[in-house]
C-alpha cells in the first residue's frame, strides 16, 4: 500500500516538475531574446550616430567654432562634449558631459531615452579641458561601449592600439596609452577617480607614483608634469567591485 501511494505521489509530482522546468526554460529564452533585441537595437543606434560624423570636414568649424565633423550631432544634443575613438577597435562613440548630474547618461542613450548600455560620459569634477579627463563607460558583454577596454591588460594589445583619439567639439586631439591597471574599490588606496586636477606638481607626481604601482606594463610612466592625461574607466569582473582603467597622455 505504501509503495502504491509513493508511486502515485511521484506520478503527480513528475508533471508538475516538468512544467516548472519548461516554464523556467521559456522564461530564460524570453530574457535572452529580450537582451539580444535590446543590444542589437542600441548597437544599431550607435552605428547610426557614427555615420553622421563628417570625417571629410577635417578641422573646419562652423560659426560657433564647433568642428563641422561633429556639428550635426551637437545640434541634436548639446550635452555632447566630444568624440572618443580607437582605430582598429569598436570604440567609436560620442562623449557626454553633464556637470550638474555627471551620471545622467549612465543608463541613457544619446537622445536621452532609456538604454541598458548607457553612453560614455565625463565624470564628476572632470571636464573636456581638464588636466585629467576621466571618461566612464559600461563594460558591455556584447563588446559595445567599453566592453573591449580590458584588452589593454595585454601589452601586445597596447602596442597594436597605442593611440586614443578624443576630439572635443572644438579641437582634434590624440593621446598615447602610458598605463593600464586593475583596481578594487574595496581596497581603495588609490582613488584614481578623484585625481581630476593635476595642475599641482606635487599631486601630479603622487598620481604618477600610484600609476606606476598598479601599471600592468611595469616600469616608469612616460609622462611629465604639464601633460594633459586622459583616463578611461570601466567595470572589471576580477572582483565584485573591480575596475579596469587605461591612462593616456596627450601628444597632439
Amino acid at each position: 500500500m505504501r509503495q502504491q501511494k509513493a508511486k502515485q505521489k511521484r506520478g503527480v509530482l513528475a508533471p508538475i516538475l516538468l512544467l516548472a522546468l519548461l516554464a523556467a526554460l521559456l522564461a530564460s529564452a524570453f530574457l535572452l531574446a529580450q537582451y539580444s533585441y535590446t543590444a542589437t537595437t542600441e548597437k544599431n543606434a550607435n552605428e547610426a550616430l557614427a555615420d553622421q560624423v563628417d570625417t571629410n570636414a577635417e578641422d573646419e568649424t562652423d560659426e560657433n567654432g564647433v568642428l563641422l565633423r561633429y556639428a550635426a550631432l551637437w545640434e541634436q544634443n548639446h550635452d555632447m562634449a566630444g568624440w572618443l575613438s580607437i582605430e582598429g577597435t569598436v570604440i567609436d562613440y560620442p562623449v557626454m558631459y553633464t556637470p550638474e548630474e555627471p551620471e545622467y547618461y549612465l543608463h541613457r542613450a544619446f537622445d536621452g531615452s532609456d538604454a541598458k548600455s548607457g553612453y560614455l560620459f565625463i565624470g564628476e569634477g572632470s571636464g573636456p579641458d581638464a588636466s585629467n579627463i576621466i571618461i566612464y563607460g559600461h563594460h558591455m558583454m556584447d563588446n559595445t561601449m567599453f566592453g573591449t577596454l580590458v584588452d589593454y591588460g595585454d601589452e601586445a594589445y597596447r602596442e597594436e592600439h597605442p593611440v586614443i583619439r578624443f576630439d572635443t567639439l572644438y579641437e582634434l586631439r590624440e593621446y598615447e596609452v602610458v598605463a593600464a591597471f586593475y583596481y578594487d574599490l574595496n581596497n581603495d588606496d588609490f582613488p584614481y577617480y578623484q585625481y581630476t586636477d593635476l595642475t599641482d606638481e606635487t599631486i601630479f607626481d603622487e598620481y604618477l607614483e600610484n600609476l606606476a604601482r598598479y601599471n600592468v606594463y611595469g616600469g616608469d610612466i612616460d609622462a611629465v608634469y604639464g601633460d594633459q592625461t586622459l583616463t578611461l574607466s570601466t567595470c572589471s569582473y576580477h572582483t565584485d567591485e573591480g575596475r579596469f582603467v587605461v591612462v593616456a597622455r596627450r601628444t597632439e
